[in-house]
C-alpha cells in the first residue's frame, strides 16, 4: 500500500467520521462519494468505506472504551474533532489487523496535531496507549 495514499484516505475517513458525530452516526453516501473524488481517493476506496462504516455501526461499544479510558472526562466534553480521531484509530486497532496498532496511533495523534490542540493531542495519545496495553493483554 502507498503510504502517501493510506495518509490521505486515511484523513478523509476522519473527516467523514467527524461529519458523522453531528449526524447521530447516519452514513452520508453523498459525502463519502465527494470526499473520495475530490481527493483522487478511488484507488484507497475500500480502505476508507471499511473504515467509515464500521466506525458508524460500531459507535457505541467504541464509545464505551473512550468513555472507559477517559479518566476525568465524559465524552460529550471531548472535542469532535479528537473523538473522531479516537473512532478512528480503535476501530483500526480492533478490527483491521493488517494495520500495525502503533500506527493507527501514531496516525491518529498527527490528525488531532492538525485539527485540534497539541494538549488534545497527548491526551489522545494517553487514551490510544491505554487500548493499545489493553489489546496487548488480552491476545
Amino acid at each position: 500500500m502507498n503510504y502517501k495514499l493510506r495518509k490521505k484516505s486515511r484523513e478523509a475517513a476522519y473527516k467523514l467520521i467527524f461529519e458523522a458525530l453531528f449526524s447521530d452516526f447516519l452514513p452520508n453516501k453523498t459525502s463519502l462519494d465527494n470526499i473520495i473524488l475530490s481527493e483522487g481517493l478511488q484507488e484507497d476506496k475500500d480502505y476508507i468505506e471499511i473504515v467509515y462504516f464500521g466506525v458508524l455501526e460500531k459507535h457505541k461499544e467504541l464509545m464505551e472504551i473512550i468513555s472507559k479510558f477517559a479518566i476525568g472526562f465524559k465524552i460529550e466534553r471531548i472535542y469532535k474533532a479528537d473523538l473522531a480521531a479516537l473512532f478512528l484509530a480503535i476501530y483500526e486497532m480492533k478490527y483491521m489487523d493488517d494495520i500495525p496498532l502503533n500506527v493507527s496511533i501514531a496516525e491518529a495523534v498527527e490528525l488531532v496535531k492538525r485539527y485540534s490542540t497539541e494538549k488534545s493531542s497527548r491526551y489522545v495519545n494517553g487514551i490510544l496507549s491505554s487500548v493499545f496495553k489493553e489489546i496487548n493483554n488480552s491476545e
